[in-house]
């Protein structure tokens, strides 16, 4: 959480808590993980059109992970054996605190 996220923040508050509950509420032969993920690099700064914040979006994003990082996280909670449920994954660039 940081200054001006707090509606972002709130949105990915929502997300984890539906998914929790869909783990929870859930047959449990049917696994259900929550893959949080830190400053990814995406498009997202290209189309701000507020210099200040087009600005402050790629400093932002100086270290982001690559999306392949995120794409290992979700394969890795997939390949695990069928006993065994991932419930969360956290993904940050070692650079994000």
């Amino acid at each position: 959480m940081v200054p001006t996220s707090a509606v972002y923040s709130g949105s990915k508050y929502a997300a984890w808590a539906i998914t929790e509950g869909l783990r929870q509420e859930c047959d449990p032969s049917i696994r259900v993980t929550t893959i949080s993920p830190g400053v990814v690099a995406s498009e997202l700064a290209d189309s701000i059109t507020d210099p200040v914040a087009a600005q402050a979006m790629r400093a932002y994003r100086a270290h982001a992970l690559a999306p392949d990082a995120i794409a290992a996280a979700i394969s890795y909670a997939i390949d695990q054996p069928a006993d065994v449920d991932v419930n969360e994954i956290v993904v940050r660039p070692a650079r994000q605190r």
